[in-house]
C-alpha cells in the first residue's frame, strides 16, 4: 500500500503548529505555502524568518503589521537608505521585535537586494526560487517535518556570499516552505499541495515553476 493509499485511510490533519492560536490557524489555512514571486513579498518574509530566529512564529505573526508600518512596507529601497535615527526610531518602536542586530541585519539585507537587483543577475525572489528541489518531504506527522534541506544549506550558503545576514539553513528553509518552493504539509493536511507545485506524495505537479525552474 501506499503513502497516499495510506493516509486516504486518516482524518485531514492540520501541522500541530497551527493548532495553538486562533492567528496561526488563519495563516496556515490561507498563506503557509502559498507561493510568493515579488521581490517585496519575499524580502518581507525573509526579514520576518530572521525576526523570528529564537522566538515563536506566533510572536511575529501578532507584530507583522507594526513591522509592516514601522519598515516602510518591506519596501527593499527605501530600508537600504535606513540611518542611525532610523535604527533608533525601530529600536524605540514597540509594534516590532526590538534587537539592534536583526534591525541591522534587515538594513543590510535590503542593501544586499538592491545590489542583487543591480547587478544584471537574478533578482533576490529568482535566486531562492532557483533553489526549488525536484522532490519535497512528504511528512506524515509533525516529527517527520525536516527543519533543513540541502537546498536550504546551499541557499544560506549562496545568500551569506552575497552579504545577506540572520539567513541560516534553518531560518532559510522556512522561508522557502512558506512561500511554496518546498511542501512541507502534513500529507494528510488538506493544504498539501496548496502551492499547485507539488503532489502529494511530494512530487512536482505539470505546472512550471516560477521563474522557469
Amino acid at each position: 500500500m501506499t503513502l497516499l493509499h495510506q493516509t486516504q485511510h486518516r482524518p485531514l490533519q492540520r501541522a500541530a503548529w497551527a493548532a495553538q492560536d486562533p492567528l496561526l490557524s488563519v495563516y496556515y489555512d490561507e498563506e503557509w505555502g502559498v507561493p510568493v514571486t515579488d521581490e517585496v513579498g519575499v524580502f518581507e518574509r525573509l526579514t520576518l524568518e530572521g525576526f523570528q530566529s529564537g522566538l515563536s512564529w506566533l510572536t511575529v505573526l501578532r507584530k507583522r503589521e507594526g513591522f509592516r508600518a514601522a519598515f516602510d512596507g518591506f519596501d527593499p529601497a527605501r530600508i537600504a537608505r535606513y540611518d542611525d535615527a532610523d535604527v533608533a526610531r525601530l529600536l524605540a518602536d514597540p509594534r516590532i521585535i526590538r534587537n539592534r542586530l536583526k534591525v541591522g541585519a534587515a538594513i543590510t539585507n535590503a542593501q544586499a537586494t538592491l545590489a542583487l537587483r543591480d547587478s544584471g543577475g537574478p533578482t533576490l525572489a529568482e535566486l531562492v526560487w532557483s533553489y526549488m528541489p525536484e522532490r519535497s518531504p512528504a511528512p506524515v506527522t509533525d516529527d517527520d517535518v525536516p527543519a533543513t534541506s540541502p537546498e536550504s544549506i546551499e541557499l544560506a550558503r549562496a545568500l551569506k556570499r552575497l552579504g545577506f545576514r540572520f539567513v541560516g539553513p534553518t531560518t532559510v528553509y522556512a522561508l522557502m516552505t512558506a512561500i511554496g518552493i518546498a511542501d512541507v504539509h502534513l500529507v494528510g493536511s488538506p493544504r498539501r499541495g496548496c502551492s499547485g507545485l507539488w503532489n502529494r506524495d511530494g512530487s512536482r505537479t505539470e505546472i512550471p515553476a516560477p521563474f522557469g525552474h
